[in-house]
């Protein structure tokens, strides 16, 4: 074999070799999806997760669209993040962190939980032990109000949150707690959380009514 056909021989095999390659990873079901593993789910079970990805056994894993799928999944209300990967030669990830409920909103005879952002997770028909009612004038995600009232429910530590019945915000510098045993905090605005936290903590162990931390360096009680 001359030169000029070993060039074009070797240049067909290789082609050819590329070719098959190609057709096992984009086409070939060998390297398709056999297992999509959930991980990080407590509430939302894995098979309504893996319904919503809407990738056939088989479909080969190197086409599946990462972002579109991560777009579905999102759209079951009660996830608030998910991560889709994939792990060879057939498993699809899915790692999803699920919303948490901080507060209860009070919505005509009913309560919804609320997370962190202010989405509804899902309605109650009586108010869950261990969360705080929210009571504000216009609830909702782009509510500044809201959005304080949340960022105070989320800095309180756990020895103060267990204590807390209601958190009250007429508006964004305004917020209010009223404690399980009656008594009351006045807050302000979710600035300096951690110093009034800390101020209200030691606080609480002399016997009063009203707390007033919203400025934790001169702090009132009455």
């Amino acid at each position: 074999m001359n030169r000029a056909w070993r060039t074009v021989f070797i240049a067909l095999l290789t082609a050819g070799v590329v070719g098959s390659a190609a057709w096992l990873v984009f086409v070939s079901p060998v390297l398709g999806v056999r297992e999509v593993r959930v991980v990080g789910n407590l509430d939302v079970s894995a098979g309504q997760i893996r319904q919503a990805t809407g990738v056939a056994d088989g479909k080969p894993l190197a086409t599946v669209d990462a972002a579109e799928i991560e777009d579905r999944v999102a759209r079951i209300r009660r996830i608030e993040s998910v991560r889709v990967s994939r792990g060879w030669p057939g498993t699809l990830m899915i790692e999803v962190v699920e919303r948490t409920p901080v507060a209860v909103l009070p919505v005509g005879g009913t309560f919804a939980l609320v997370d962190r952002h202010g989405v509804v997770i899902e309605i109650k028909g009586v108010v869950p032990p261990a969360l705080p009612v929210l009571r504000l004038d216009r609830p909702g995600p782009g509510d500044p109000a809201t959005a304080a009232a949340l960022a105070v429910v989320g800095a309180l530590p756990e020895e103060l949150s267990s204590r807390v019945a209601e958190v009250h915000a007429p508006s964004a510098e305004t917020v209010s707690l009223r404690l399980r045993d009656g008594r009351s905090v006045v807050w302000g605005g979710s600035d300096r959380a951690a110093d009034k936290a800390r101020v209200l903590v030691t606080l609480l162990k002399r016997p009063a009514d009203t707390y007033d931390v919203s400025s934790p360096d001169v702090v009132t009680v009455k």
